[in-house]
């Protein structure tokens, strides 16, 4: 007789699950209608960001940066292209995608508690579990003890932590940033890029972070997207082979920066006209025959 233990441990193991959070951006194009006329914002993205990535995205103002991660977030469906998360395209909003401003959008009448706990009441999720939740969410941004405080009683860069806390208490597959650290005096921007690579560390969520800071793009991302305006465009993907967390005397990130900075600081490329000629090429007209 065969000992059914052995052959339930012979068996098989199970599958393990698949990582969710990953995103595909395919042949994605973007206008709005100015002036009554259209005007191209994004033009031929193709982007595979795997899951639990951080990827950084820096480029000129006016790149359509911004506009993508609204894309992505689904605040807007009107565009040309794919984009998918974990398979599934993108139409509208939904609790598996999560987003952080450079504003921190905390309500001023609400505590600290009271903000997070915010985006979970429409989830189903009982009270007592939001509030255990609350509470691992607070200490994973380092705010314990301040649970009661309000966000007027609050530094610029705990508001901001707080509103990661916010983003990822629903437990997102991704999290999208955009210059979430902008508005942050320079010692404080440090200070919470140090706990928003931890807390990513920690929490393994994909992350795709505007900024216009390139050291911070670099510091924080696997790799760093460098996008061209006129329209938006993807122009070179920049690969930071460093473990994390990083130091920031590293060589690599230094020679890195210098990259990026001159490819930025160079003269902008001219847009192309309609008919595909440069926009600094004019159509030959010959000379009329007196």
């Amino acid at each position: 007789m065969v000992d059914p233990f052995l052959l339930s441990s012979s068996a098989a193991p199970a599958p393990a699950p698949l990582a969710r959070g990953a995103l595909t951006i395919t042949d994605l194009d973007k206008s709005f209608a100015i002036g009554g006329r259209p005007r191209q914002i994004l033009s031929n993205i193709n982007l595979a960001v795997r899951p639990g990535e951080f990827v950084s995205i820096v480029g000129a103002s006016g790149c359509g940066k911004s506009t993508l991660l609204r894309l992505i977030v689904g605040l807007d469906a009107d565009y040309a292209g794919e984009i998918r998360l974990d398979g599934e395209r993108v139409a509208t909003t939904g609790l598996e995608r999560g987003i952080v401003f450079q504003d921190h959008r905390l309500f001023p009448w609400m505590t600290l508690e009271q903000n997070i706990e915010l985006a979970l009441l429409n989830t189903g999720t009982p009270k007592e579990r939001r509030r255990q939740i609350v509470a691992e969410h607070i200490a994973l941004v380092n705010l314990g003890g301040f649970e009661k405080a309000y966000p007027h009683q609050l530094s610029g860069g705990m508001a901001q932590r707080a509103a990661i806390a916010r983003a990822l208490v629903t437990e997102p597959r991704l999290l999208l940033l955009d210059e979430p650290l902008g508005a942050l005096d320079a010692l404080t921007r440090v200070h919470v890029q140090n706990e928003l690579q931890r807390i990513w560390l920690a929490q393994r969520s994909t992350m795709v972070m505007v900024t216009h800071d390139v050291e911070e793009a670099l510091y924080l991302g696997d790799r760093v997207i460098v996008m061209a305006p006129n329209p938006g465009r993807i122009r070179r993907i920049v690969e930071v082979d460093l473990p994390h967390p990083r130091d920031r005397r590293s060589p690599l990130l230094h020679r890195l920066k210098d990259e990026i900075l001159a490819e930025l600081t160079a003269a902008p490329e001219p847009a192309a006209r309609a008919d595909g000629a440069p926009a600094n090429l004019l159509p030959f007209a010959p000379r009329e025959d007196r």
